[in-house]
């Protein structure tokens, strides 16, 4: 786990170096392989399944699925929009497994 850890801020590191706005290890667009939600431009690093390769993918609209920001950086659904909450029941087992899912909602619009 620490080689992990070192690998990745070396590797932020590194891509902070690079001159331009987007890097070979951070800003990258929707689609491209990531590691971990901090490399997107959308700040969601996005998997279908436990065993498929994580990509960069937009965060959840209002009334879609969501998942509650967690410390993994890598989603099984993307957290809501700017402006929009994920309401979720969280649980424990579902906090290491990754799988606390809600949907998004406005939570400072008009509740009708």
């Amino acid at each position: 786990m620490e080689r992990i850890l070192v690998l990745l801020l070396v590797t932020l590191a590194v891509a902070y170096a690079l001159p331009g706005p987007r890097g070979i290890f951070i800003n990258l667009e929707e689609g491209e392989l990531c590691l971990n939600s901090i490399q997107c431009k959308s700040k969601c690093c996005h998997r279908r399944s436990g065993l498929s390769l994580a990509r960069c993918a937009p965060q959840a609209s209002e009334d879609s699925e969501c998942s509650a920001k967690t410390l993994y950086g890598v989603y099984y659904k993307c957290p809501c929009e700017r402006g929009l909450t994920c309401k979720v029941n969280k649980t424990i087992v579902g906090s290491i497994t990754n799988t606390n899912f809600g949907i998004c909602q406005d939570v400072g619009g008009s509740n009708e």
